[in-house]
């Protein structure tokens, strides 16, 4: 991955950096698997704070926020990494990349055997951060609501 690209961009997990209106107008808007999402519903899983783990990727220089992931998790036997998102004016530079390995890397130390996460067109980018289908495909199902 170009790492010069990081040079212009944070990673964080400080809640005070949070933008909450600009995170829901990207995911809701231009998020396939969550437009039209209301803004009640991304505030309240942004503020699910027990369940829930929030990074975002600041541009240095003007602090606008371009990208947001957000981790469910029990802190001990489960996560699911969910709402990935980065601004498209940022994309293809290697910042989603780099935010699915900020994730990875501050989970290690938790111990997870796994990390879900689903996706329908970044494939390529979570195999860069370590992602692979899951070991025996036939054992998971879901819930699905109509």
């Amino acid at each position: 991955m170009d790492e010069p690209i990081m040079q212009e961009y944070d990673i964080s997990a400080d809640p005070a950096l949070l933008d909450p209106a600009r995170i829901h107008r990207r995911l809701s808007a231009d998020a396939y698997w969550v437009l039209g999402r209301s803004r009640a519903t991304v505030h309240a899983a942004i503020a699910a704070i027990a369940a829930s783990l929030k990074f975002f990727v600041c541009e240095r220089s003007s602090g606008t926020q371009v990208g947001y992931a957000r981790v469910v998790t029990d802190h001990v036997t489960f996560a699911r990494l969910c709402d990935v998102y980065v601004d498209s004016a940022a994309r293809g530079r290697g910042i989603g990349v780099r935010l699915a390995e900020t994730v990875r890397d501050h989970l290690a130390p938790s111990g997870f055997r796994r990390i879900l996460l689903a996706t329908g067109d970044a494939h390529g980018a979570y195999e860069k951060a370590g992602c692979r289908g899951p070991e025996g495909p036939s054992r998971w199902m879901a819930l699905i609501n109509p």
